[in-house]
This record gives structure tokens, sequence and C-alpha cells, in this order.
């Protein structure tokens, strides 16, 4: 989707957007840039919910100096294992 920036900075999110995020009038949002060159817009606090969802998941599951390979194994077992068909 495309917008216009006005001559003070602004622009509209579209509709679907703004539904997609939960962001209603009134509502502040978070604006930064990405290395790319885009723009990031989020709800307060929904880069640190993330991230806290993904420590979560990283003390259920280190995987600190594993390969590959062993971190599929441990997801998945081994495929030697497997009952056979």
């Amino acid at each position: 989707m495309t917008t216009t920036v006005t001559s003070k900075g602004q622009v509209t999110l579209p509709k679907k957007v703004r539904d997609a995020a939960g962001i209603k009038p009134g509502d502040k949002v978070d604006v930064r840039n990405t290395a790319s060159g885009g723009v990031y817009i989020e709800k307060p606090g929904a880069a640190s919910a993330y991230r806290k969802k993904l420590e979560e998941i990283a003390r259920k599951y280190p995987i600190r100096g594993a390969t590959t390979d062993e971190i599929m194994l441990e997801l998945r077992g081994d495929p030697a294992e497997d009952p056979k068909p």
C-alpha cells in the first residue's frame, strides 16, 4: 500500500494496516527506522513483548554452541529411530 507524506511529515495509515495492528484513534505508536531504509511502526511495548517471548523460548531450548544438525536432532529426534512404514 502506498500513502503520501504531507508537508508536515504526516502520513495516514491505511485502515487495513490500522486494523491488523490494532491501532485506534488516539493510540500512541513507536516509530523507528530500519537498517534497510524502511520505517517500522508498532504499538508501544510490542517489541518488548516479542523479545520476552523469544527469551522464554531461548531459555527452554538453549542452543549455545550447537550446530544446525544438533538442533534439528534435538527438536525432531533421530530419523534412524522413526518407525518403518
